[in-house]
């Protein structure tokens, strides 16, 4: 792809209001015009992150009624989505996940559409797509995402502690995932403990979704058949004791990644927009029970049609602001622009952008 995408850009800071920011998002929309896309009668998914208990970071349930809202102003009809994770919290099950998005505002009355969390224990709910990748030959993803007309992807843009960073692609190729999915994405990165550093706290053992960490031997052991790589050991470490081995496939992740994104966008071409708020930036991602610092100081909002380059801008206008790579700064063995590259290859979107500000 050598044509140059469109990415539209509102600046935001963390001292506005939600009234304030809620306006630039309206003309953002209408402005970047992210939503052409959308036909009559179409039913759009919505995916975003609902956010984990205690978490602040998400987007606000505020700014996901103003999408749904332009939608319905187009007779479709929204559905905000997203799936249910490996690791064991308020989003294991689809019960539990709706419950704690409708704690965090994300009602039919505050958003004008409901919450929709796809059992992935049922058959009809898992849709297995072919795609024929390096690393995966078929991806199994929601059906819901498959079966709706049109997609479109709210994400927050944060640090991530495997994959760099997180933003419209990761959103959609994890996010989309079934736990299975999930599962095979994570699948070959067991961490392992680095016995000159480690102190034996034990936050790695209490913070471990599959039980998989014991203590034995006067020393912090993995089981790696037990592991399912979901990387919440590591950022439970406050002694930087747990990483991955890097060298030997840990950065294929995000490869994996795109693959699984790759299984989604392809099958919606011409019918997706995205966008990406680059606001309360913190080094992990919002599946963290608990209000992460931020790293910079809030950027703005980024819409485009192209995730590619919606990804690439907010990365380069992090970089910019903090006068390097931040998320290289904070996760210096991760490079988050491998996602970007891979995505780019598979024709997902492009690198190059014209970037507009409004």
């Amino acid at each position: 792809m050598s044509q140059k995408s469109k990415v539209c850009f509102v600046k935001v800071s963390e001292s506005e209001s939600v009234e304030a920011v809620s306006s630039k998002l309206m003309r953002l929309i209408d402005e970047s015009r992210v939503l052409d896309f959308i036909a009559k009668n179409d039913q759009t998914a919505v995916k975003m992150h609902f956010g984990e208990e205690g978490n602040v970071g998400h987007v606000k349930a505020e700014y996901a009624g103003i999408i749904c809202r332009k939608i319905i102003e187009k007779n479709a009809s929204p559905v905000l989505v997203d799936t249910n994770t490996l690791y064991m919290g308020k989003r294991t099950n689809s019960s539990d996940h709706i419950k704690l998005a409708h704690e965090h505002g994300f009602t039919k009355s505050i958003c004008g559409a409901e919450v929709v969390v796809p059992d992935d224990t049922k058959k009809e709910n898992v849709s297995e797509v072919n795609i024929d990748g390096k690393f995966f030959k078929t991806a199994k993803v929601a059906s819901i995402f498959l079966n709706s007309e049109s997609l479109f992807g709210l994400a927050h843009f944060k640090g991530h502690v495997m994959t760099g960073f997180g933003g419209a692609l990761k959103n959609i190729g994890m996010g989309c995932a079934s736990r299975e999915g999930k599962l095979a994405q994570h699948s070959e990165i067991a961490p392992i403990v680095d016995l000159r550093k480690c102190k034996a706290c034990m936050a790695c053992i209490k913070s471990c979704p599959a039980d998989a960490i014991r203590y034995e031997n006067k020393r912090i052991v993995i089981d790696p058949t037990k592991c399912i790589g979901c990387a919440t050991c590591i950022a439970a470490c406050a002694q930087g004791a747990i990483e991955v081995d890097w060298e030997s496939g840990g950065m294929q992740i995000q490869e994996k990644m795109i693959e699984y994104a790759s299984a989604i966008l392809l099958n919606k071409k011409g019918k997706q927009g995205f966008v990406n708020f680059v606001t309360k930036i913190t080094k992990e991602c919002d599946c963290l029970a608990k209000d992460d610092p931020v790293i910079i100081p809030d950027i703005g909002i980024f819409a485009s049609t192209d995730p590619v380059s919606v990804d690439k801008a907010s990365y380069d206008a992090c970089s910019k602001a903090y006068g390097k790579d931040v998320f290289r700064a904070v996760h210096p063995s991760r490079d988050g622009t491998r996602q970007l590259k891979y995505a780019n290859k598979l024709g997902l979107g492009n690198l190059d952008y014209e970037l507009i500000e409004l």
